[in-house]
């Protein structure tokens, strides 16, 4: 049986202020991750050994062996790299990221890797103001290098200490298990882009969220503190900061937008990306971490009407035929991170989990949707196997394009393209 996350973290204070070598510290991440997984099979209860702990702590020797590397498109067009850690050091690092969460003391701003914590919580502080400011921490994950992890590991509430220079000291251990080499870009002194190969935290491992957490601290307080001076909110998702205001102080040659780029740039050494820096005023739409904020906190209308339109598509055509026009619609808008495989009633449930965490259990037009949902699921169990049903038009659709499509496999798409032309 597992133990709960006070559990754990319970265990990690009593026992990490004795930790001295990295025998204490194998025996304290053995500890962890018996309470992490209790009593699975025995492969999985395997304890870690030395041996693999020196082993991927030596970046030199295990560098090859580390992760798993790949590219996922970001809508810009862009790749971004995913370093999925291997099993070994998956569990290594996993237990490392408890005996951080038990020490990290979140800043009320902060709403991203927190427990408890979501999106719609960081949104809240903007509702309702007259300008709202998002900046974007360009290659976030990139901009912490071995030796800032190394020193906040030496620092409260950690207070490891560290020899200079020896592989065995424990913040040079665990920032080597957490930090791999990688192509980064970095500015020389003449303000010139170039690229060169740097130990960073890698985005897809289990400690890179909370590590950032952890380093950002001295940011949050700084921009928290900004804020108060300037009578504005402040939240941060991550790499995604947002300020608002009644009063538009955010213009970029303003005061505040100058001691902003000083704080972040400056003294807490990361990069504003310009290029998605935004202010929303009131009279336009405004968003904060993908939800609208104008008048309460909200998912956009095309989120909703997406929704409709697959159940309208299940509902009229059948399961069959409604799956083949979902996967289309939907590998045209998310392909470049999802998969081809992916089945509409799982992404469907998904999102209507996701609009009850926004809006609540009680809102209209989730319950409508919700009841929508669960009478089709319903009529699906019934069967292993959904039975494809005859399309029907609704009396009021009176549309030859329409059943001609219907009659026609190849002009699947074109029912798509109506459907959302429709929901417009």
């Amino acid at each position: 049986m597992k133990n709960s996350t006070e559990d754990i973290h319970k265990v990690i204070l009593d026992e990490f202020p004795k930790v001295r070598t990295q025998v204490d510290l194998l025996a304290l991440l053995n500890k962890i991750k018996q309470l992490l997984v209790g009593s699975a099979d025995e492969d999985t209860c395997k304890p870690l050994t030395m041996s693999s702990l020196n082993y991927y702590k030596n970046v030199k020797v295990s560098l090859r062996h580390r992760y798993h590397l790949f590219n996922i498109k970001k809508k810009s067009g862009k790749l971004r790299q995913i370093c999925a850690p291997v099993a070994g050091l998956k569990m290594i690092q996993s237990c490392l990221r408890e005996i951080f969460n038990a020490y990290y003391d979140p800043s009320p701003n902060v709403c991203g890797f927190v427990n408890g914590r979501s999106i719609a919580d960081g949104a809240r502080r903007h509702v309702g103001k007259n300008h709202v400011l998002n900046i974007d921490l360009k290659d976030f994950f990139d901009s912490i290098e071995f030796h800032r992890v190394k020193a906040m590991l030496c620092c409260a509430p950690f207070n490891m200490e560290d020899e200079k220079d020896n592989p065995q000291s424990l913040p040079f251990v665990i920032a080597n298990l957490c930090c791999t080499p990688k192509k980064v870009i970095r500015m020389n002194k003449e303000g010139k882009e170039y690229e060169c190969v740097r130990s960073v935290l890698p985005q897809g491992a289990p400690t890179s969220p909370i590590l950032t957490n952890l380093i950002c601290r001295k940011l949050d307080k700084k921009l928290y503190l900004l804020a108060k001076k300037y009578h504005c909110a402040y939240s941060r998702y991550a790499d995604d900061i947002t300020f608002s205001a009644n009063k538009n102080i955010f213009k970029v040659d303003s005061e505040f937008y100058r001691e902003l780029k000083q704080i972040v740039e400056v003294e807490c050494r990361l990069k504003i990306n310009e290029d998605k820096t935004r202010i929303q005023s009131r009279k336009y739409r405004q968003e904060v971490t993908g939800l609208v904020v104008n008048k309460r906190v909200n998912v956009t209308k095309r989120y909703v009407k997406q929704i409709r339109m697959w159940l309208y598509l299940w509902e009229t055509y059948g399961y069959e035929k409604a799956q083949r026009l979902f996967i289309h619609d939907y590998l045209s808008d998310k392909g470049h991170v999802k998969p081809a495989t992916a089945h509409m009633e799982n992404v469907i449930g998904g999102k209507l989990d996701y609009l009850k965490m926004i809006v609540g259990e009680e809102n209209r037009n989730y319950a409508q949707l919700r009841s929508r949902y669960d009478k089709l699921i319903e009529e699906i169990t019934k069967t292993e196997t959904p039975e494809p049903t005859t399309p029907q038009i609704a009396p009021q659709q009176n549309s030859s394009d329409v059943n001609k499509a219907l009659s026609d496999e190849s002009s699947l798409i074109e029912i798509v393209e109506w459907l959302i032309d429709k929901l417009q």
